[in-house]
This record gives C-alpha cells, sequence and structure tokens, in this order.
C-alpha cells in the first residue's frame, strides 16, 4: 500500500451508480453530511435548501475543476471538509480531496486496476462512518482505511476471501454500514450476502442459502414489522435478509436480463425495483415468505441511471420505446403519469424541489421541478471541458450530487464542482 500520494504521483465502468456528493461550503457550509451512495437512506436526496430555482444562462458557476481523477465512473462521499472519491491512476486508489479548494490532500492504494471495454477503473462510490472510509475496487479489493490521513485499517477480497465471482462489468455496489456491521455483496455458494465487523473486517455472518452470483446494485436497510433487514436485487430475485443473522425472510423473483443496477426503494411496506435491457420494473408488498406482487410492467426500464421516489411519485429515464423518454410514474399503481423526450437518456439527483438530470451523451445538465404535472425546465447547461482519457464505448455515467449548495459532476479523470445556491 502506497500512503499517501500527491496528485503528481499518480474513476463503474457501463453500470456505474455513484450518485454521491460533496460537502463544500466556499463562504458558509450548512454541516450537512453525503456519506454514502445515494445519500441518506440511499434515497437519493440532497437535505439542501434554498437553492436556485432558476440557472442563468450558461449554468450555474463553476468554483473549481479537479484534474486528476483518473478514470473511472466513481463519485464521491464527502464528510467533515473532506471529499472521497476512486479512480485508476497507477492503481486503484482513494483520493481525498479538500471540499472548499478540491486539492488534494491524500490518496491510498485499494488495488490493480479492473480493465473494461466500457471503461477502466472503479465503479463504486466510498463509504464514510466514525472516523473510517470504506471503498470498494471494481476488481472486489475492499479497503478500510482511516478518513484524515488514508491509512488502511484492514483489507478483504470479495473473490478470494469470500468466494465471490467477478461480475461481468466488475464489482459496482457501494458497501452499506449499519451499525458496527458492513454489508456486502461477493456472491456465490459461500453466501451472496456478508456481513463484516465494520472495525476489524471479521466476518459476522454469510447469508447461508443465498448463493445467486453478484450483480450491480446496492443493498438497502430497511426495518419492516419490527425485522431490521437488508434487501438486495440479484438477477433473477430480489431478496430481504435478517440484520440479525443473514437469514433469508423473503424472496421474490425478477426477470432480469444482461445486467441489473439501479438501487432498490422501499415506502411503508413497499419495495420497487427496474431494471434496463426490457427487465421494466416490478413492485411488491411485504409479508411473508412470498411477498404479494402489486405491478410489474415495462411503463420504467431504468439502465443505470437511477430512480427517484417523491411525494407518491417515481422519477427517472426509461429506455423503453427508441431512444427512450424521462417518466414520472404514480409509486402505488404504477402507471404512467408524464413522459418527455426533452433530454436524451442519463442520470437524476434530487434538491430542494428540483431534479437535476444529466444526459449521458455530452453532458447536458436540466435543471426542472420536482413535478408530476410535466417537465417544467429551468435551465440547462454542457459540461465543459470534456475528458480525452474516456473509452469510445463509454459515457458519462456518474451520477449528478447536490449538496452543501454544490453540484457535483464527473468525467473520468475532471471533476466539477459548481454553484447552485448563487452564493
Amino acid at each position: 500500500m502506497r500512503c499517501p500520494l500527491t496528485a503528481a504521483q499518480a474513476g463503474f465502468s457501463y453500470f456505474a451508480m455513484v450518485g454521491t456528493g460533496l460537502l463544500l461550503g466556499l463562504t458558509t457550509s450548512d454541516g450537512a453530511d453525503w456519506a454514502q451512495w445515494r445519500g441518506e437512506g440511499r434515497r437519493g436526496h440532497s437535505p439542501d435548501k434554498g437553492l436556485l430555482e432558476k440557472w442563468p444562462e450558461g449554468g450555474p458557476k463553476q468554483l473549481w475543476l479537479f484534474e486528476d481523477c483518473g478514470k473511472g465512473y466513481s463519485a464521491p462521499a464527502v464528510v467533515d471538509s473532506s471529499v472521497y472519491i476512486l479512480g485508476a491512476r497507477e492503481v486503484t486508489q482513494l483520493i481525498c480531496l479538500e471540499e472548499a479548494t478540491g486539492k488534494e490532500k491524500w490518496a491510498t492504494e485499494v488495488g490493480v486496476i479492473y480493465k473494461n471495454d466500457w471503461g477502466d477503473g472503479p465503479r463504486s462510490t466510498p463509504t464514510v462512518d466514525d472516523g473510517l472510509v470504506y471503498a470498494l475496487g471494481g476488481k472486489g479489493d475492499l479497503v478500510c482505511a482511516k478518513a484524515d490521513r488514508g491509512e488502511v485499517v484492514w483489507s478483504k477480497s470479495l473473490t478470494k476471501d469470500f468466494g465471490g465471482k467477478l461480475p461481468n462489468w466488475g464489482y459496482t455496489e457501494s458497501v452499506l454500514i449499519d451499525g458496527e456491521k458492513l454489508i456486502c455483496t461477493p456472491g456465490g455458494n459461500p453466501g451472496a450476502i456478508v456481513a463484516l465487523n465494520k472495525k476489524t473486517g471479521d466476518v459476522i455472518w454469510t447469508s447461508a442459502g443465498l448463493t445467486d452470483g453478484a450483480q450491480y446494485s446496492s443493498p438497502i436497510m430497511i426495518e419492516h414489522d419490527g425485522q431490521r433487514q437488508y434487501v438486495q436485487l440479484f438477477m433473477k430475485a430480489l431478496v430481504g435478509v435478517s440484520a440479525e443473522d443473514g437469514k433469508v425472510l423473503w424472496k421474490t423473483r425478477f426477470r432480469g436480463r444482461t445486467a441489473v443496477v439501479p438501487t432498490p426503494i422501499y415506502s411503508n411496506g413497499l419495495i420497487y425495483v427496474t431494471a434496463g435491457y426490457g427487465a421494466g420494473c416490478k413492485q411488491i408488498r411485504l409479508g411473508g415468505q412470498t411477498p404479494e406482487i402489486t405491478y410489474e410492467n415495462e411503463n420504467i426500464v431504468n439502465h443505470h441511471g437511477g430512480v427517484i421516489l417523491l411525494d407518491g411519485h417515481l422519477y427517472g429515464h426509461s429506455d423503453k420505446r427508441g431512444d427512450g423518454e424521462w417518466v414520472c410514474q404514480h409509486f402505488e399503481s404504477g402507471e404512467i403519469v408524464w413522459k418527455s423526450k426533452k433530454l436524451g437518456k442519463g442520470a437524476i439527483g434530487y434538491a430542494d424541489g428540483r431534479f437535476y438530470c444529466l444526459g449521458e451523451k455530452d453532458g447536458t445538465v436540466a435543471l426542472i421541478e420536482a413535478s408530476k404535472d410535466g417537465w417544467k425546465e429551468q435551465g440547462r447547461f454542457e459540461m465543459e471541458p470534456k475528458t480525452k482519457i474516456r473509452s469510445g464505448r463509454g459515457k458519462i455515467w456518474t451520477h449528478p450530487v447536490i449538496v452543501n449548495g454544490r453540484l457535483y459532476l464527473r468525467d473520468q479523470d475532471l471533476f466539477f464542482s459548481y454553484d447552485v445556491k448563487g452564493e
């Protein structure tokens, strides 16, 4: 391990789910953390208030640009004035930046670089908790490091230590911290889901009997009928396991094809999942070992740009019908409320009554009202400059993140910070 490295010494592939954000307060900070993938509760909701309701022509002001993230599709986590992001430089590294300036503080080696035609490098978002930061590389290398200086506390391999098999496009999940447990998904016969002691890396339990191969989704923690459990999406199954011992509590089929990526969504006893390649979406109502299927359709076929639940409605891009469209779907009924082709396929973030929609082809970002009444745009701009190191088959897949008045975007080695509060 090399720690620390300077920037001079020195990022998902296709299925990046790296929609976490940064804290940045050049003037004042609200003190909100974005410590994991999709923020608190993994819902994709920013805690920010008082943001710009409309953007000026050309978009919000760019505050800084860090140009040495290396290859990869990872997005950052931000806690206590530090930004944590993964990138492939000489090796896969966990990189720490100053939130106020974007300057590099330290970098720690995670493992060898995952390589793929769709783009080399890491795919997951770091998770920060209790002075430690956890990072998973595309090859399954898992590192726990001290958040203040990058010193490695422990490291494991999802393949070598837990019998996992590397998915076709690499490991992309962002590990989950729940109390003293770290939850991850090696996949395979020893137990598809594993709980580790977050401070030592020692195994607490494995989900015996659950042998599905790892896919690209990240798990969530829910409480239902007094039972704490972890929910994870596999290619052909959506599963809930006991937080106490990893026992399978319930399981329902899923018609995944090729790859399943988006994070499950939970609300009031209902769980919603979606995936691309024609898989569509499905909602279940929990109850017993075989949940009730409330609907299953193709009204949202979300590849990897994510879906966000807000006020009883789901918002995201759907690949159905040619080039696809942005869709608002009623959560309980599964019916389409509105759809729009005003932006190409991409990822979504939410903050303060607005959605931030990112087009994967050219990096166009559109600000729209979070409204069930249609696409109501309040400004757009295009990310500039563009990276020169992205794979020819890759696109701009890192999810937009909004926190502490800042919008964060990434295009491989280029990591942008924009002022969306207008301070």
